[in-house]
């Protein structure tokens, strides 16, 4: 006997989830409620609302509709928030540019994209003159600026943002449309090839929104997050919607800050100003924040922060902590909207000592709701919850990219047997956390053996002397591949940093069988920095350049 379908009767309406039914909420929940630009703009959500209304109409003016793609150039802030709830809503579909692309790779995006109109910050004029005679379908430029000065450029400006919104009309009726209309684009740099665009819908991004709040807000855990917070995000809104975090914390009406270009006295300044209580990064940031010297003469707590991007060393875990900032670690991927996990303690670990719940907080975490999520061995064959059968995250959610843009074969390729795959290998334990041992590219195989880049980065960043460290194979006649650990030591350890201290630290861990003896590095290297991508994490590639000599 089959499932029976429901029958709607012929006047029932089917509501669509969009993304402009997520203002609503804090329209009529919390209008005086503030969103705040640096030290330069606040705004109410109910000039904000105002303000998404007027850019939708001042973009249809300049030939937006239904199907366009709209693509914003900037740095953190109240306008790109905007664009967030109006692009999408018109039926257009926003196009978040990286930044940091080479030129390149910015007319690749822009073209492959074909983006008809793009929102630029003064400061990227530049990025756009080495380009703009390689445009193929951009129709007209809105310039954005802090400075209100006319900047000197040759790319064609056709109106400045502000302006566009003052001319454009304060209403503006967004129309119902499919759940499954395009929303959002934007392109993954990875470290080889060219840029790969993936996709998602309305429906993805609300589900999504909704499965972030459950997880957050309706579990007893370590960092529950409500209305009553005051987020500053110091994640890109270029990279993957920041993490989807401005839609829960606009549909939640909560306090918003938008601290603009990351500079550490800007979001410290914010953080204390405004009282910020959530945020979220990835480990160079917070690397980066409780390395400084300022950051030790002030009270952090009561700030929640979400790692992701990378592994959270237990090393950085433990100095967050220390400076009582309430640290854990989110993972997820540009495919999959992002969040997949959260690192959640679980009621009865809320009183476990402090070791014990860092082991935790560095897991990466429980399968959002709505998110089905296995580790598979090499033959495609679920393996179980034991805390040791290692193979490779695959997954499914309502919220996945279905593809890559104009990519049927890679497409195919991230979508085998159905299931999304990460590329990421880990295993789950028995309480039900996954932990990611590698990526399937970082992964060192030595002897015939795989030894995990990041439980080595794990161990070695808890040494006293370590400020960071990152872990790569490098070619071996005898075993295949080494590892070699690259450390940049802490400012006060430079001058009596010893290579030598940190292999038989690494030892230890090997004599006490939590590490295999082969996975101690034949090498640690002393090195001023480690190599970034454009979205802060460890470039690998690059350094397995660097040193595989």
């Amino acid at each position: 006997m089959a499932a029976r379908l429901i029958q709607p009767t012929p006047s029932a309406y089917g509501f669509p989830l969009l993304i402009k039914n997520l203002l609503r909420t804090p329209l009529i929940y919390s209008p005086d409620q503030e969103i705040i630009y640096r030290d330069q703009a606040r705004f109410t959500y109910r000039q904000f609302g105002e303000r998404v209304c007027r850019l939708a109409s001042g973009l249809e003016s300049l030939g937006v509709g239904p199907g366009a793609t709209v693509a914003v150039m900037d740095w953190d802030s109240h306008r790109y928030l905007e664009c967030f709830f109006a692009v999408p809503s018109m039926g257009a579909v926003l196009h978040t540019i990286n930044i940091r692309l080479s030129p390149e790779q910015l007319i690749y995006t822009i073209n492959h994209a074909e983006d008809d109109v793009i929102l630029v910050n003064e400061e990227f004029l530049p990025m756009l003159e080495a380009v703009k005679d390689q445009f193929s379908t951009v129709k007209k430029i809105v310039l954005i600026s802090d400075t209100k000065t006319t900047p000197q450029t040759t790319v064609p400006i056709d109106v400045e943002y502000e302006a566009l919104l003052a001319g454009a009309a304060p209403t503006y009726d967004f129309p119902d449309l499919d759940e499954n209309t395009m929303a959002t684009t934007f392109y993954t740099t990875g470290t080889t090839g060219l840029p790969k665009g993936v996709f998602f819908s309305h429906r993805q991004l609300v589900l999504h929104t909704y499965a972030v709040i459950t997880n957050m807000s309706g579990f007893a855990n370590q960092a529950n997050v409500n209305s009553a917070d005051v987020y500053m995000p110091i994640t890109p809104m270029f990279h993957v919607h920041a993490w989807g975090m401005p839609y829960v914390m606009t549909l939640l009406g909560a306090k918003q800050v938008y601290p603009g270009r990351y500079e550490p006295e800007m979001l410290l300044k914010l953080k204390l100003q405004e009282k910020v209580t959530f945020s979220h990064c990835v480990p160079t940031i917070l690397h980066m924040l409780v390395s400084s010297p300022a950051v030790q003469k002030l009270d952090l707590s009561g700030w929640k922060v979400v790692i992701g991007g990378s592994a959270l060393p237990r090393g950085l875990c433990k100095a967050a902590l220390d400076l009582k900032i309430n640290v854990y670690t989110g993972y997820g991927m540009s495919e999959t909207c992002p969040v997949l996990t959260l690192a959640m303690l679980k009621p009865e670990m809320l009183d476990w000592d402090a070791e014990e719940q860092i082991k935790i907080r560095c897991r990466t975490g429980l399968p959002a709701t709505n998110v089905l999520l296995e580790v598979r061995d090499a033959n495609g064959k679920a393996l179980p919850n034991d805390g040791k059968s290692t193979g490779e995250v695959v997954v499914r959610t309502p919220w996945l990219t279905q593809g890559y843009v104009k990519d049927p074969e890679k497409s195919e390729a991230l979508w085998a047997d159905g299931w999304l795959h990460t590329g990421d290998i880990g295993f789950i334990d028995e309480l039900g956390y996954l932990q990611i041992t590698d990526r399937l590219k970082d992964v060192i195989k030595t002897g015939g053996e795989w030894v995990s880049s990041l439980e080595l980065e794990d161990i070695i960043s808890r040494h006293p002397a370590v400020s960071e460290v990152a872990v790569i194979g490098v070619a071996d006649e005898k075993w295949g591949e080494r590892p070699v650990a690259l450390v940049v030591p802490k400012p006060d350890q430079v001058a009596g940093f010893q290579e030598e201290e940190i292999k038989q630290f690494v030892a230890k861990f090997a004599d006490d069988g939590v590490l295999p003896k082969y996975g101690v590095p034949d090498r640690v290297v002393k090195v001023d920095a480690l190599p970034k991508t454009s979205v802060g994490k460890l470039n690998k590639k690059e350094m397995r350049k660097q040193f595989q000599g």
